[in-house]
């Protein structure tokens, strides 16, 4: 990914926020978008000049890498209002298949062994490139656990290796290490509850080499 690849943040919640602030800490600039303009208006003023706010289609229509950082239900209703507009772009997935289980924590929305990220791949654009990347950590340590030394890790999967170098400049300029799990079918891996999310087996943030005796372990 060169520094003219345009990246768009679309959704404007804790983690799509995080994620747009890091951005523009690596100096990258971003597009941002939310469903009120004046969200994605009042967060581009307090990001700077690397920032710019537009409605979800010019956001969508300008970028090449768009991060579509809101519920995964919503990313489903995204993937087929902005089908033409996605064509040909790769698409980042940091949703969790999660919702309120109205005891204070949250339950699956769709079967124990199904991950979104195999589910969105059946919904994606003609000639997009579906990621799995961004979400297996919590806004909180997406934020606290980003430019530390030695560095943390963000795990990713995608059937499309010709864009492994974007995706891990990507990660690598939102402040992480990135790690490749292989295809699209690895997801639920990195999904809430699963192995290697911070609210599943892995627990919190860790560097490769913490993760590599994890591994073996």
């Amino acid at each position: 990914m060169s520094t003219k690849t345009k990246i768009a943040v679309i959704g404007l919640g804790n983690i799509g926020k995080v994620v747009a602030s890091n951005l523009v800490k690596s100096n990258r600039e971003v597009i941002l978008a939310s469903h009120k303009i004046e969200d994605a208006n009042t967060f581009a003023a307090q990001l700077g000049k690397l920032a710019k706010a537009a409605d979800v289609k010019t956001a969508i229509t300008e970028a090449d890498v768009v991060v579509l950082s809101v519920w995964f239900n919503a990313i489903q209703e995204l993937l087929k209002q902005y089908a033409a507009e996605l064509q040909g772009k790769i698409i980042i997935d940091p949703s969790n298949p999660i919702a309120p289980d109205g005891n204070g924590g949250f339950k699956k929305i769709i079967d124990a062994n199904e991950s979104a990220g195999q589910i969105l791949k059946e919904l994606q654009p003609a000639g997009a490139k579906l990621v799995k990347a961004l979400g297996s950590l919590g806004a909180g340590s997406l934020a606290s656990a980003a430019f530390q030394n030695p560095t943390n890790v963000l795990f990713y999967a995608t059937d499309e290796k010709s864009i492994t170098n974007t995706i891990e400049e990507l990660i690598t300029n939102v402040g992480f290490d990135p790690v490749n799990l292989g295809g699209i079918d690895q997801s639920i891996r990195m999904e809430v509850f699963g192995e290697l999310h911070e609210f599943g087996a892995l627990g919190k943030p860790v560097t490769r080499a913490e993760f590599n005796q994890s591994a073996k372990s």
